[in-house]
């Protein structure tokens, strides 16, 4: 009987950590906002001006922004090449397109549609592959000048191949996400073939409009690519915190998920403002890579 009051159970050592876990999760409501107020304030300091340079800092800290290899407005380009625009901005309408229509939806698509996704992948690692290596026999000498190319690579196809890449991202993205957050999960697939296929047609259409070169598209646009690369960036830090908090699976309402967004959001905007500085500092411009035209 001594002993029992003495050696702590396993339930008494829970109860005894639960107020230390609420005074951290207390200190930690105060502080993320503060961060994120912070982080947000050094991003907007260092980022070029207007709201097109804001959008050029995100795009800096995740794509190579080479001037030949993007859609411009005029003769001032996007915030990332024509790849990365694709991809980014097809990944950001994905999330908002399931978002709608999926809801709470957390299983993974049907293998048919996985296929598919991993058609897109092969696309684009071919495509970025071939685009790659050719840039690298514009730009050096050597045995690398004697291996042939696939095809001429241009921006038509960067973009096609980058939007399925998106596509492949959200569509695997968004499950996992909802497998992650909620308490009381929807056990149908996240996307299923109608529902695929719309998303397919929509950006198909809004790929053809860029081609256009229209501002009225362009402007859009850059605001969506930039925006989605935020967008998932935030979505993968609030989900690798809510797995170090070790709240996985307690949420039953969206209003619970603004801490560990705004987490996501902190984290998210310290890495894209690490990234900005190192580059700048070693490059001294906002522009592409010096010396990479092709």
């Amino acid at each position: 009987m001594i002993l029992a009051i003495l050696i702590p159970t396993p339930y008494n050592e829970q109860m005894n950590m639960q107020p230390k876990r609420q005074v951290f999760q207390n200190i930690v409501r105060w502080l993320v906002p503060v961060a994120a107020i912070l982080a947000f304030a050094a991003w907007m300091y260092i980022a070029p001006e207007g709201a097109l340079g804001k959008l050029d800092a995100i795009g800096y800290a995740v794509c190579h922004r080479i001037d030949a290899r993007s859609f411009h407005i005029g003769d001032r380009q996007l915030p990332l090449c024509a790849r990365c625009t694709g991809e980014f901005y097809a990944a950001g309408i994905a999330l908002i397109f399931q978002g709608f229509i999926s809801g709470k939806r957390s299983r993974l698509p049907s293998r048919g549609i996985i296929a598919v996704l991993v058609l897109f992948f092969l696309a684009f690692g071919i495509d970025g592959s071939n685009s790659y290596l050719y840039l690298l026999k514009q730009t050096s000498e050597g045995a690398l000048s004697q291996i042939p190319n696939l095809y001429i690579p241009n921006n038509t196809l960067r973009l096609f191949t980058g939007s399925g890449m998106g596509i492949a991202l959200a569509a695997v993205l968004f499950p996992i996400v909802n497998q992650t957050l909620w308490r009381e999960q929807d056990d149908r697939p996240a996307l299923e073939w109608k529902s695929f296929g719309i998303l397919i047609g929509l950006t198909i259409i809004l790929n053809l409009l860029i081609l256009t070169d229209s501002l009225f598209v362009l402007y859009p646009i850059a605001y969506l690519s930039a925006l989605g690369t935020l967008s998932l960036l935030v979505i993968v830090f609030a989900i690798l915190w809510i797995m170090i908090m070790r709240e996985d699976n307690t949420f039953t309402s969206a209003r619970q998920l603004i801490l560990p967004f705004a987490s996501g959001l902190t984290l998210a905007l310290l890495m894209i403002l690490s990234i900005d500085l190192l580059r700048l500092q070693f490059t001294g411009t906002w522009s592409g890579f010096p010396g990479l035209t092709g």
